[in-house]
């Protein structure tokens, strides 16, 4: 139950040159706007999902982009769907970058470790990569509460992470809310925890139709820390409350570096 445990990293694996490389295709890069305390536990909220959450995976899941440089003494667990520590093998690497299950359990667990401890949960999850489309950011987030709860009862204060760039990757066939394909994409994600995008991106010889990510540069952000208090059982007011700060945070970081990232787009809250 490894993945259960916050995972079994390596640093050869998170340094790897595939890694190095990975980023540079992209290219993928780390903003950071302040320094965190090694004394404290966070808990990192990623927006958006995209497909696959790629920027979350080079920069915070690897060290191509040096996160524990820019952050010291901060031992930060990128979190993923049980499912994914199912396969053979798969399952043996994702533990080897540090990931681990995003249950609540295994967030406990991690944040108990000790000083320093952190984790990172990817809020919006499967719902929000159906709305992952380029020039876009639509944001599942409105009813997302339990990350909250999680930060209050271990007293991990709240870091708003927006990956600039994120939703640019891969197109996806139109799926509007109401359509057939949506309902069933909708019931994938309800019976089975996965949801089923039908995204295309760019070829190997070809730059209009394949599987591969398009080129296009990623800036993740890594935002201010709220402090949370530790409360054991936290009521659905105190939740709301600190909810309610972790939204406005990320919609003042994402309009400070939207000029620069991202002009002509747009943050929408949309469920």
């Amino acid at each position: 139950n490894a993945h259960e445990k916050g995972g079994r990293p390596f640093n050869f694996v998170k340094r790897s040159t595939f890694w190095k490389y990975f980023c540079q295709y992209f290219p993928i890069e780390l903003v950071k706007e302040t320094d965190l305390d090694p004394n404290k536990n966070y808990l990192f909220g990623y927006h958006p999902h995209g497909i696959i959450s790629v920027g979350a995976l080079g920069n915070f899941a690897s060290e191509a982009n040096d996160f524990s440089k820019k952050f010291p003494g901060i031992r930060l667990r990128v979190l993923t769907l049980p499912s994914n520590f199912r396969i053979p093998f798969f399952r043996d690497y994702l533990l080897s970058l540090g990931l681990a299950s995003v249950s609540r359990g295994s967030c406990n667990a991690i944040l108990k470790k000790g000083p320093g401890y952190s984790i990172m949960i990817v809020v919006g999850g499967a719902a929000e990569s159906l709305d992952a489309k380029p020039n876009t950011h639509d944001l599942t987030l409105s009813k997302r509460k339990g990350f909250v709860s999680v930060a209050l009862e271990n007293g991990a204060s709240l870091v708003p992470v927006f990956s600039f760039g994120e939703n640019d990757l891969y197109s996806q066939i139109p799926n509007p809310p109401g359509s057939k394909l949506r309902s069933f994409q909708t019931f994938c994600i309800k019976y089975f925890g996965f949801a089923t995008p039908l995204f295309y991106g760019r070829g190997i010889f070809n730059y209009v139709f394949g599987l591969l990510p398009r080129r296009h540069r990623i800036v993740s952000v890594v935002g201010k820390p709220i402090d949370v208090p530790k409360i054991p059982n936290p009521s659905k007011d105190v939740i709301l409350e600190y909810h309610t700060k972790y939204v406005n945070a990320l919609q003042e970081l994402f309009e400070k570096y939207r000029p620069q990232y991202a002009p002509e787009s747009k943050l929408n809250i949309v469920q």
